[in-house]
């Protein structure tokens, strides 16, 4: 866990370096948020945010799912203003859900790239998470890795440790896949993968990380921010476990489809239907698309800026360079269905 000082230090340094700014408005204004993003990720940006603007910020958290289910429930009567969650594929399930608006953003549009945002301006895409391959360093070698789909391979048999089809981020990278090299061969694909798995699906990112150092297995498939949290843990354990992983970046080399280059998501926000604060929503989403609080998300939470020209953390610089799949990512939400399917018909539990 980051100490609340550092992580308040950075913000307000983060701040008074920035040429972004905002009007001052009287505290009485809010704006009511609802986040899939833990509290510890997001509520030191809305507390600097209401610092800066007098505007309270009332943050509700919860997963997902369960808050877009809130959201169709509450229907008109919802307090919400802004629906904050986690990749792509959730923000398109939101917008085909009819809960969220279309509002276009000049500042925005302006900052954040098309393919990082819905092309109807329901949603923004808000931070980049990469998802490549990582590997035990004492028993893979680089030059043994190359593409997403070599891992169907024979040579990776009892080799493989993933998470369940259930998690977004993987229905997301086979939505993606689909895309690149048809629906066919997306099968194939996770046939294969599923071949070669040391074990059945279970637990988190973090979880698949800690087979992968522990020998059950020797390569995984993972976000990289939670590579980054044991590496910048204090706890020796978590360090060492780090330690013995590296990343590779998939899909770098080849022409077409198979150097495309590795997987990136997004968390992302979107006004909801029945805001009723929409100027207070809309300097909040301009706040969190701002340069320090995309260099606060960069440094402490490890995650990739959307906006070009703000740097990234030094634990992920030492992942290394890479190429990211230019992929719209609306997309991976289009696909999502077509997705799941594929990994049902190929046993992916």
């Amino acid at each position: 866990m980051v100490p609340m000082n550092l992580i308040k230090n950075f913000i307000l340094s983060a701040v008074a370096a920035s040429l972004f700014t905002v009007t001052i408005v009287q505290s009485a204004e809010v704006v009511n948020v609802y986040s899939a993003r833990k509290e510890a990720l997001i509520k030191p940006l809305l507390d600097e945010f209401s610092a800066t603007t007098g505007i309270k910020v009332n943050l509700i958290t919860g997963k997902a799912d369960a808050l877009l289910k809130r959201l169709q429930v509450e229907g008109s009567a919802t307090p919400a203003d802004l629906f904050i969650t986690v990749d792509a594929g959730r923000l398109h399930r939101a917008k085909e859900a009819g809960v969220l608006k279309p509002i276009s953003l000049p500042a925005l549009n302006k900052r954040i790239p098309l393919a990082l945002r819905d092309s109807e301006n329901y949603w923004y895409g808000l931070t980049l998470r990469a998802r490549p391959i990582i590997y035990a360093k004492d028993r893979v070698t680089p030059d043994e890795l190359s593409t997403y789909e070599a891992l169907a391979g024979n040579q990776w048999n009892g080799r493989i440790c993933l998470r369940s089809s259930q998690s977004v981020y993987n229905q997301s990278l086979v939505a993606a896949t689909i895309d690149a090299i048809g629906s066919e061969a997306t099968q194939d694909w996770i046939k294969g993968m599923v071949n070669n798995l040391a074990r059945a699906p279970s637990g988190g990112d973090t979880d698949q990380l800690k087979a992968v150092a522990a020998g059950v297995c020797d390569v995984t498939i993972a976000n990289t921010y939670y590579l980054a949290r044991q590496i910048k843990s204090s706890k020796p354990t978590e360090q060492a476990m780090a330690s013995k992983l590296a990343v590779f970046w998939p899909n770098q080399l080849g022409q077409g489809k198979a150097g495309r280059g590795a997987h990136f998501n997004v968390s992302g926000a979107g006004f909801t239907k029945y805001g009723k604060h929409p100027k207070q929503a809309k300097m909040l989403l301009e706040y969190l698309a701002s340069a320090p609080a995309q260099a606060w998300y960069a440094n402490i939470n490890n995650e990739h800026p959307v906006v070009t020209g703000v740097k990234i953390s030094q634990t992920l610089k030492g992942f290394g360079s890479y190429k990211m799949d230019p992929i719209d990512l609306q997309i991976l939400g289009q696909n999502n269905r077509q997705a799941v399917q594929l990994m049902d018909r190929a046993g992916w539990r």
